[in-house]
């Protein structure tokens, strides 16, 4: 068979059904074997759109989304995507045409060194330079993408290749990957420290995620009676609404995550890697806190200088060997009783009615209209943040954004793999007026493909995250984040053949969701938003909790600042 063919059946026998791409002079014959393929192909407006739509499928699902640009310019638009997926650890088969083999080199026609240029952003990277090497580079592309830490891999497609001749005997060959680098020797020390803490907390990012360890850390959580914050890719591991749920903590986290995280003796990792937007100050962390790390990233695992015990392997598995050990539950603490306590106290004023609207209004309204199992994507800046701090989700694996590479564009397009994937279910994409101006040419493949996401856009006219930076950092000196001439939002959704609704009004925005969510065809809800109100709190990057921006934060009002209920530890030495 050509190579064309092989490539589709090598990927259909591992269950694919979706491709998202953009098609190409050398990428035509595998187009062409498209039409007779049980492979779905969803055209996009742009190369980038299509590495997005395959990682919100993949972040939905577990499974590798897969896409596909041509050569040179259609290869280099990717690399976006690709980039904010390999942050992410979300796995992706990454396919790009190239020129003849005999080509390579010579500056041909939409060349480009794609396979030196996606290197440092994928897990692995194979050019195929001849057909026998075809079956390897899919199956083994695609091992290497779910084992382990995940991640994207790319193939690099000559235009020989793709046209040249495949022995279809090759294609039952297996190339197996070597499982991940594993070591749990430090389960029984981790068990040792849990069972002797006192304000023993769970921080869970990512990790735990990908490991389907939702159920493990709930368990452990409440053998523990320990309260779990969470990173932003960790968000919704356990039903925010649990009473030892936390929230996110970090740059725009919730206080009470911030201060169960200095003051707790015990802190178990799972799954999260002390990024600078999550943990703040290194050394603001007490030295007598002890901290358990499990990561399935050797080079992770005990990053923090205060790691008593590291454990490398799968979260789910790990966490399983902890809950083992301990055998039985701790009950309730002073501990857990006080965090309970606090977390009731630190609880954010969402209902606020006076116009102009403001962001938290909108999620206020969106959350009762919400399902439990509704999908919420995101885009990059105060959106996000907004998101990330009021939503509480109830399902793991349901709310899907950018993180480490923190890409503006990525949650509309995310949303529409999301969708694909989960046709019966809500899905939302809050949006900033600023990301969705990036990536507003989706609309077509929306409605072309059926998927009937809503948009949430949050209009304020400004880039305003950007923005609140220049405003609280540069007594307000704005500079290049005044968007002016923005659209009529409503009247370019609806040329794209998309419905939409424009809201000024706090009274509207209910209705204007319920219409949405009930709309047959894709849906804006374009909500003109007080540009004044800034995402809060806020610990500034390099500052300590002391100097903590909080606006109209409850915490302060509700006199539980840090120095008013500071803890005093009851063990020796802490």
């Amino acid at each position: 068979m050509k190579g064309s063919k092989a490539v589709l059946d090598l990927l259909e026998r591992q269950g694919v059904d979706v491709m998202f791409g953009y098609p190409g002079g050398v990428t035509l014959q595998i187009y062409d074997d498209l039409i007779g393929s049980d492979i779905h192909h969803v055209l996009v407006r742009h190369e980038q759109c299509a590495a997005h739509m395959a990682d919100g499928y993949a972040r939905a699902t577990g499974k590798p989304g897969v896409c596909l640009a041509t050569s040179g310019p259609g290869a280099t638009n990717l690399v976006t995507g690709v980039a904010t997926a390999y942050a992410d650890s979300s796995p992706m088969m990454v396919l790009t045409g190239q020129v003849s083999t005999g080509m390579i080199g010579n500056n041909a026609f939409q060349e480009a060194d794609i396979f030196s240029l996606m290197m440092p952003i994928t897990k692995h990277n194979f050019r195929v330079m001849n057909t026998r090497n075809l079956p390897e580079a899919i199956k083994k592309g695609w091992n290497i993408a779910i084992n382990g830490r995940m991640g994207p891999v790319h193939v690099d497609l000559p235009v020989d290749i793709i046209k040249g001749e495949v022995q279809e005997s090759w294609m039952d060959e297996e190339f197996p990957v070597p499982a991940p680098y594993e070591d749990l020797s430090g389960v029984l020390e981790a068990v040792k420290l849990l069972k002797a803490a006192e304000r023993p907390m769970l921080m869970v990012g990512g990790g735990a995620m990908w490991a389907n360890a939702s159920k493990e850390v709930l368990k452990l959580s409440e053998m523990l009676m320990a309260p779990v914050a969470t990173s932003l890719m960790g968000k919704g591991i356990i039903p925010e609404t649990h009473p030892l749920a936390l929230g996110m903590i970090g740059m725009h986290g919730r206080e009470i995550a911030r201060k169960a995280f200095l003051e707790c003796d015990v802190m178990v990792v799972i799954g999260a890697r002390f990024s600078d937007r999550s943990s703040g100050i290194p050394s603001e962390m007490p030295e007598s806190t002890k901290i358990i790390h499990i990561d399935i990233d050797p080079m992770e695992a005990g990053k923090n200088p205060r790691t008593k015990v590291k454990i490398i392997a799968d979260a789910k598995k790990a966490l399983q060997q902890l809950i083992k050990g301990l055998g039985k539950a701790k009950g309730e603490s002073e501990w857990s009783l006080r965090m309970k306590k606090l977390r009731e106290m630190c609880d954010c004023d969402m209902n606020i009615s006076d116009p102009p609207i403001k962001p938290q209004k909108i999620i206020y309204e969106l959350s009762k209209i919400l399902k439990d199992d509704a999908y919420v994507c995101t885009e990059v800046g105060q959106n996000q943040m907004w998101a990330a701090h009021l939503l509480r989700m109830k399902m793991p694996n349901h709310f899907i954004t950018s993180g480490g590479m923190g890409t503006m564009g990525f949650g509309f397009p995310a949303s529409l793999g999301v969708k694909y994937a989960h046709r019966d279910k809500q899905v939302v994409d809050i949006a900033g007026d600023g990301s969705l101006q990036m990536v507003v040419q989706e609309f077509a493949t929306a409605v072309n493909e059926d998927l009937p996401v809503v948009v949430a856009l949050f209009n304020n006219n400004w880039l305003g995250m950007v923005r609140q930076w220049q405003k609280l950092f540069s007594d307000r000196r704005y500079s290049g984040t005044d968007l002016q001439r923005n659209p009529d939002f409503v009247m370019l959704a609806k040329a794209y053949g998309a419905d939409s609704i424009k809201v000024e009004r706090p009274s509207e925005i209910r209705e204007a969701f319920l219409k949405a969510f009930k709309s047959d065809v894709p849906f804006l809800v374009d909500i003109h938003t007080d540009p004044e109100e800034d995402i809060l709190p806020m610990q500034p990057g390099g500052k300590s909790s002391k100097e903590v921006i909080r606006g109209r934060c409850r915490w302060q009002e509700n006199g539980v600042c840090a120095r008013d209920v500071d803890f005093t530890p009851t063990i020796s030495g802490a």
